[in-house]
């Protein structure tokens, strides 16, 4: 089955044409571009026994007309005819012998025309067996020439914004014909045209239109030719003049009074340059103290209200004029403080008083520090009860729930001078139950003795032994800072109460 398969794609390869066992082999199609050269193979199998050959014609089959190319005669030998005689040959020189070998009998086009696209026969006269011929199609492709141009040098942008055509793409005299696309930025559209010439090419034009403008300016616009699997590619610059844009630089809105070394520059884009700029300030004339060196103004000296205005620059080229405007207004203080020509005179001492500052600020936190320790110094000394307890606070300062252990009980004889209108302080008792002063000697002790009473922590860190003191209290004890007044009429610590 595959040998059946092999000789099928053989045979149809050689486009072959048997009969009786003769056999003449030819290729189906030939081609070749216009100029080149090309081979048409006709070959003759033979049969066992072998026919004789008489005679091999070549054929040219055009419109169903047939025209003698070539003929190999053995007794006649070669002959091409006209007009194919100084273009066409037997590739095989043994076909020229006068005693020739016909069995390959294969042409060779040297200089294809576009005339030589055709069907060509090779036509074998045999004896007895007949007439043996086969067909090749030879196909002649032309070429195409490829151009890209501007359509005119110079391309100029009007006000009124016409569309216009800035280039073409040509593919001319081409076989088969050409396809024509267009690579650019540009926001333009293509137009195309078709022209099919007598001799079988086409020619192919495209032109692009666009709108001349500022913005097309050194734009690049690429025509892509495809002819076949062959990519052709051309490309233009396009170069479009146009009247000056025109704006004026310099004035930041913070022109203000004494300002130095401020400008106005006029700018212009334009296609030529620009030759020619002019000042002028509207409803008046520039001021006096104005410098013009090309396009920019000078204001020499400080800013002054007289700099205020409408400024106006006219640009002129090659094609048109065109006007900047900026309206120039004067403050008397800057916007920014920072900007260049405004100098602020440095305050002084500052460093000074920074410094001083900071000094000031440490010495005060370190007296701060001072006094909050003296605070809980003192309090740490006058307050040692137990927290966890509350103290029910009666006339002698005592807690109900933590009394003096052992302590004799107040006397009721205590004595107070006359007159209670001063402050009452306690007197020496004798008697039995009492003591006298000077029996004894308290040392430290007196200057207790002097003291109107004493607190809870002084009575319970005490031990007075037999010995009983008078007091007298103040009718509304005094509340420790930390302590807070309960309903039952105790006091609790605030650190019992939130901790």
């Amino acid at each position: 089955m595959a040998m059946c398969a092999g000789i099928w794609i053989l045979l149809a390869a050689l486009h072959v044409q048997a009969g009786d066992g003769q056999m003449v082999q030819m290729d189906y199609s030939k081609s070749g571009f216009v100029g080149s050269q090309v081979e048409l193979r006709c070959i003759f199998i033979n049969s066992n026994p072998p026919v004789k050959i008489s005679q091999v014609t070549w054929q040219k089959v055009l419109n169903g007309t047939k025209q003698n190319v070539a003929i190999a005669n053995p007794a006649l030998g070669v002959s091409v005819l006209s007009p194919f005689k100084e273009r066409v040959s037997f590739k095989q020189a043994a076909v020229r012998h006068r005693t020739p070998s016909l069995e390959d009998t294969t042409i060779v086009f040297s200089s294809l025309q576009l005339s030589d696209d055709a069907t060509y026969i090779c036509e074998y006269t045999t004896f007895p067996a007949g007439n043996r011929e086969n067909t090749v199609n030879l196909t002649v492709f032309a070429r195409p020439m490829t151009r890209m141009t501007l359509t005119t040098p110079t391309i100029v942008a009007r006000a009124s914004k016409r569309k216009m055509t800035v280039a073409t793409c040509l593919s001319a005299n081409g076989k088969p014909q050409s396809e024509i696309k267009w690579e650019t930025r540009l926001k333009g559209e293509a137009t195309f045209q078709e022209t099919r010439n007598q001799n079988g090419t086409v020619t192919v034009r495209s032109n692009y239109v666009v709108v001349p403008s500022r913005e097309t300016h050194k734009q690049k616009l690429t025509c892509i030719v495809t002819y076949r699997s062959e990519r052709i590619t051309d490309s233009v610059v396009l170069n479009v003049q146009y009247e000056p844009v025109v704006t004026i630089e310099g004035f930041d809105k913070n022109w203000f009074l004494n300002r130095q070394n401020v400008q106005l520059t006029c700018r212009a884009d334009a296609n030529p340059p620009v030759t020619i700029y002019q000042w002028k300030l509207l409803n008046g004339s520039l001021p006096s103290n104005v410098e013009i060196k090309n396009n920019t103004l000078f204001f020499k000296g400080p800013v002054t209200y007289d700099l205020a205005g409408t400024y106006v620059c006219d640009a002129t080229n090659g094609i048109g004029t065109r006007t900047g405007i900026v309206d120039v207004n004067i403050t008397e203080f800057p916007n920014n403080p920072h900007t260049p020509g405004y100098e602020t005179q440095p305050e002084p001492h500052n460093a000074g008083a920074a410094i001083g500052g900071a000094v000031g600020g440490v010495a005060l936190l370190g007296v701060a520090a001072i006094l909050l320790f003296v605070f809980l110094r003192r309090r740490q000394r006058t307050f040692k009860g137990d927290y966890s307890t509350k103290k029910h606070v009666f006339g002698n300062g005592y807690s109900k729930a933590g009394g003096l252990p052992a302590h004799p009980p107040i006397p009721k004889n205590l004595q107070y001078p006359d007159d209670s209108d001063d402050e009452k302080k306690p007197t020496q008792i004798g008697g039995p139950g009492g003591f006298e002063a000077s029996e004894r000697n308290f040392d430290g002790e007196q200057e207790d003795l002097k003291r109107p009473y004493f607190t809870v922590d002084e009575a319970e860190s005490r031990d007075y032994g037999e010995r009983t003191l008078g007091f007298q209290y103040d009718p509304e004890p005094e509340i420790a800072d930390d302590m807070i007044s309960q309903t039952d009429g105790s006091v609790i610590s605030k650190k019992e109460w939130y901790v």
